[in-house]
């Protein structure tokens, strides 16, 4: 469930394309320009460097801005969503909230070290290629570099978390389930908490019908069964699909959901 839980203090992008033409050498460059070349782009975190010390991102950290004046993405852990205000060359942002998963202490501890940085002053923004680093006032650093949106066909799809309603849960330790469309035979496979699976899918707008799954028989942990299950309700009907960049939500008829993001 979203609560609220941080209010990040003004974010400031110092616009990449300052009238003057202030550039650096290398294709690096500090400048106005931030909307056009923030917005829009699906920015993985790849790490936060902290008095001088460098913190790699756990997979799925990410940032995006929208043209709408909304940000999403995900500190390590959990998921937040806050608004946007462009004006004179900076980015406000404010009224965040966050999902509340406990996850394992590594993530849970970039997470907070990633919202403590962004909200932490005035970030300037260094834009190299498909690289963009955001620095404090103190000296720290946010980097951060642009992804390329994944395919509904061929990719491996690794479930991060399941959920009902409102609820999202973590999978428990051990679980790595993933799911690969695979257009040409027709089929969605891949593997459970514990077992592998296949069965046939075909693709509609927005929905994906799916058969009879085919397992493997192997008995497993009652927290990997348990998530097994919930896996296995899936198929034998209907779920609605939602693709976002590089997150793919899966809805069953009975609302609850599956969220993966594509494996690199």
């Amino acid at each position: 469930m979203y609560r609220q839980r941080l209010t990040l203090s003004v974010l400031t992008l110092i616009p990449l394309a300052m009238a003057c033409g202030n550039e650096s050498g290398g294709g690096s460059s500090v400048g106005a320009g931030a909307r056009a070349d923030v917005v829009g782009a699906h920015w993985i975190v790849d790490g936060v460097t902290v008095d001088g010390t460098r913190h790699s991102a756990p997979g799925g950290a990410n940032v995006e801005f929208g043209e709408d004046g909304k940000v999403k993405g995900n500190y390590g852990c959990n998921h937040f969503s806050a608004t946007a205000t462009f004006k004179d060359g900076r980015i406000d942002v404010g009224d965040a909230t966050t999902t509340d998963m406990a996850c394992e202490k590594g993530p849970m501890d970039f997470e907070r070290t990633l919202a403590r940085t962004l909200a932490d002053g005035a970030l300037t923004t260094t834009a190299k290629g498909d690289d963009v680093t955001l620095t404090t006032p103190a000296g720290d650093r946010v980097h951060l570099s642009r992804e390329r949106a994944a395919a509904l066909y061929g990719t491996k799809w690794a479930v991060t978390a399941l959920g009902a309603g409102d609820t999202v849960h973590s999978l428990p330790e051990g679980a790595d389930p993933h799911l690969v469309l695979d257009k040409a035979k027709g089929t969605l496979s891949g593997r459970l908490a514990c077992n592998d699976v296949s069965a046939k899918a075909t693709v509609g707008d927005g929905h994906i019908t799916l058969g009879t799954p085919k397992t493997t028989r192997m008995m497993c942990d009652n927290s990997l069964m348990a998530t097994e299950k919930t896996l296995l309700g899936l198929f034998d009907g209907r779920v609605d699909y939602r693709l976002d960049h590089r997150t793919l939500t899966l809805t069953s008829a009975n609302g609850e959901t599956v969220t993966a993001v594509a494996s690199k």
